[in-house]
């Protein structure tokens, strides 16, 4: 994974000082790669344990394994562009974060109501949650209809979980239901493409896939088997905490 991906994945952990590292580090990566941490933490005015606590945050076993890491992606330059299975399998499986599912499960559990939402070729996943947590006893509901959501929406409150997929992140009618629930303050979860997008700007906690859009003959050819191993694991992940 990429140092920008680590810190798109893990930019819920990070303060401050940690945005300042990081805008450092991205603008100078050849000469971060080649200073000792004692150096860069002078040139930042900090000390070398916020390095290694920042390392850690980004999933690195410390600041060596970070630098390493950059040293391999400068000579690589850029990870090349694939579309096969194995390889948005093998992405998204780096992008599982065990914090964070922790964290929705927990938001789950102490909801009196969760409601699931998508649209199109997504709206199938949604179900498959209804029934993975009807498992575990825990009641939630999905409507197809935009009318029926925003009749449940508006009977929402602030311990109540919404959770919302959207592949582009950019699904108008899913932007409106966590528009209408932020209103009323209620929380919101999102699983999208790891790629930036407003959905999850305005969601509190993100999941994230990786399945770029794909089209075909005019027709999108988005493949939702990312999407899928996401809500699996957390759906296990649930299954052995309730």
């Amino acid at each position: 994974m990429l140092f920008e991906e680590r810190v798109r994945k893990f930019e819920y952990k990070l303060n401050d000082t940690d945005d300042q590292i990081i805008e450092y580090i991205i603008k100078n990566k050849e000469k971060a790669v080649t200073l000792s941490i004692q150096h860069l933490a002078a040139q930042l005015y900090t000390v070398p344990n916020t390095i290694t606590r920042l390392s850690k945050k980004l999933g690195y076993d410390g600041f060596s394994h970070m630098k390493n890491s950059l040293k391999e992606e400068l000579h690589n330059q850029e990870e090349a562009e694939e579309d096969s299975l194995s390889f948005l399998v093998h992405k998204t499986i780096g992008l599982l974060d065990q914090d964070k599912l922790a964290l929705i499960t927990k938001m789950i559990q102490e909801a009196d109501h969760v409601l699931f939402f998508a649209v199109g070729d997504t709206s199938p996943l949604c179900d498959v949650m209804v029934k993975n947590l009807k498992i575990v006893g825990k009641s939630s509901a999905f409507y197809m209809h935009r009318h029926d959501m925003v009749h449940e929406i508006n009977k929402l409150n602030s311990d109540d979980v919404l959770f919302l997929i959207s592949l582009s992140g950019e699904t108008s009618q899913v932007l409106d239901m966590a528009k209408l629930a932020k209103e009323k303050g209620v929380r919101l979860i999102s699983l999208t493409h790891f790629d930036r997008n407003s959905l999850q700007q305005m969601a509190d906690v993100n999941l994230y896939c990786y399945s770029p859009r794909k089209t075909l003959n005019g027709y999108n050819i988005t493949d939702k088997t990312p999407a899928m191993i996401v809500l699996r694991v957390l759906s296990e992940y649930m299954w052995d905490s309730f």
